[in-house]
Order: structure tokens, then C-alpha cells, then sequence
């Protein structure tokens, strides 16, 4: 497929581009396991992102009742057009997937731009679907599933936990591309679910997350005091008065805990007491709905 697939591109004068995340599968049987793992029917809608020439397009047409396949490149999206003209089942939009408005769709497979990996997860999960087989950067797929303490726990561990489950089914070679990039990639399994614990003000508990993972290694009350504005930017306290805010509010082992030991669950619970707080309630809006 790789030699076809440049024959295509030099005829036509297309240049993929590294910079712009344009690593094209062109290994038949890594395509043929993101299918698989989809578990695809013909009553799914499927949406795709990041079409590139159609090759992914046309065995999810094969499988599924519709596709949405989405591509920026409009050099790529006409190429796969021809591609794709048999198959009536199959809808090309020319769009950044940031940008333009999603469909409504069952599962989404995709062999998304590495460099909007969290921000297109992010958007997707906040749509309702069952299921997302998408490759990403190896180094950000262990993000996702990362346990309290380790290198990779962080925020984006925390807000997707949160969200859906994650499993990481197979590393995928640079060979598997064109062209091909530096590093190894993974396909991941998302599997959207509603909150495994209680959060009180959405709201809270994400500005709560972002700030403290800004000092992930240190203590959760001295990350608090530095980062308190970003989760109660209306209180305009004194430094004092907010030391004293957190340690009435917060008992001494969520206080003295590293924010990188923390579980999910835990800083829900203190998204929670900050919540309830007398003197810190009424700070945030609603939660989005």
C-alpha cells in the first residue's frame, strides 16, 4: 500500500506534511485491528477524523451503516472523494474537527493529528456515544491510564478517569505510517460512562484539577495557596485569609498529601468540601449542564 500511496501523492503533487500531524496508515493490518476493536454493525454511524485518503473510509463503510469521515486537507479530501465514490454510505466533510460542529454518531475510529490528541478527546466526550478507537502517541496514551504517583498522572488522567474508561490495545510502529514519525504509537479504547464518584460543582472540581496539577509535586495546601485564584478567581483574598480558608476547610490528610498521590476520587472529595465551603460557596457559576 505504501508504494501505491506515494505513486498517488507525487502524481498529484501532494506533499504530506509532518508538522501538520499528516502520518497516513498504510498498514493493512493495523487498519484491520482498529475495525475489530470498534465492533462495528450496521446500525452504527461511525465518525472518522482526520480521513487522509480514505483508506480507514472505506473499510468502516464496509462494516458500518454510515460514516462521517472529517478532513482538513483539501488536497487529501478530494483524493478520497474519488476514492470513496461508491460508497453511498459515506459522508466527507472539509473542516477542522476543532472547529466545525460534530454529528451525531455511535462510535468514532480514527487515526487522529497527534497535536490536538486532548483537545479532540475532550470535545468528543463531551458528545454521547458508546465507543472511540483512536491512535494516539504512545507517550500520551499512558497518560490516560497513568496511576496516582507515577510520571504520567496528571490532569488529563484525572478529567478523562472522570469521563470514560481507556484501554491501551496495541503499539503501532512508525513502519505502519507514511510518512513515517519519530515516535511509537498506541490504539486506545475509550468507552464513555457517567461519573464513578459524586461531584457536587463540576465546575469546581475541574478549576480544582488544573491548578493543582500545576504543582504536582507538592503539597496539596501549598498548591492550593499558589494556584487559589484559578479555582476561586472572585474571593480576592488575603494571603492569610485564604491559609486559613484552606486549612478550616481541608483535613490534614488531604492537606499534607503530594497532589501527584492523590486518587480521582480524592480530589473529588476536596472539590466537594471546597464546594460546600460557607465561606468560599457561591463563588462559581453553575456547572454546565
Amino acid at each position: 500500500m505504501s508504494s501505491e500511496l506515494l505513486t498517488l501523492l507525487k502524481a498529484r503533487g501532494v506533499r504530506l506534511s509532518k508538522r501538520s500531524g499528516q502520518h497516513l496508515v498504510v498498514d493493512p493490518t493495523v487498519l484491520e485491528r482498529m475495525i475489530e476493536y470498534a465492533e462495528l454493525s450496521r446500525d452504527d454511524t461511525v465518525l472518522e477524523i482526520g480521513a487522509g485518503l480514505g483508506n480507514l473510509t472505506e473499510l468502516l463503510a464496509a462494516r458500518a451503516g454510515d460514516v462521517v469521515a472529517i478532513e482538513k486537507d483539501k488536497r487529501l479530501i478530494d483524493l478520497a472523494r474519488e476514492k470513496l465514490r461508491g460508497h453511498a454510505n459515506v459522508k466527507l466533510i472539509l473542516g477542522d474537527a476543532l472547529k466545525v460542529p460534530l454529528p451525531d454518531f455511535q462510535k468514532v475510529v480514527a487515526n487522529i493529528p497527534y497535536s490536538i490528541s486532548s483537545d479532540l478527546t475532550f470535545k468528543l466526550l463531551e458528545k454521547r456515544f458508546q465507543l472511540a478507537v483512536l491512535m494516539y502517541q504512545k507517550e500520551f496514551a499512558e497518560r490516560l491510564v497513568a496511576k496516582p504517583s507515577s510520571e504520567n498522572y496528571g490532569r488529563l488522567t484525572v478529567n478523562v478517569y472522570y469521563r470514560a474508561t481507556a484501554e491501551l490495545l496495541d503499539e503501532v510502529p512508525p513502519e505502519a505510517f507514511l510518512p513515517q514519525p519519530e515516535i511509537i504509537s498506541t490504539i486506545v479504547r475509550l468507552r464513555p460512562r457517567g461519573p464513578p464518584f459524586n461531584v457536587k460543582n463540576e465546575h469546581v472540581f475541574s478549576s480544582l484539577t488544573r491548578a493543582l496539577f500545576q504543582h504536582r509535586r507538592q503539597r496539596v495546601r501549598n498548591a492550593l495557596l499558589h494556584s487559589f485564584d484559578e479555582v476561586f478567581p472572585r474571593k480576592g483574598l488575603e494571603k492569610d485569609k485564604r491559609r486559613t480558608l484552606i486549612d478550616e476547610t481541608l483535613p490534614k490528610e488531604f492537606s499534607n498529601t503530594r497532589v501527584m498521590d492523590l486518587t480521582p476520587e480524592e480530589i473529588g472529595a476536596i472539590a466537594n468540601l471546597l464546594a460546600v465551603s460557607p465561606d468560599l460557596r457561591g463563588d462559581n457559576p453553575r456547572p454546565k449542564s
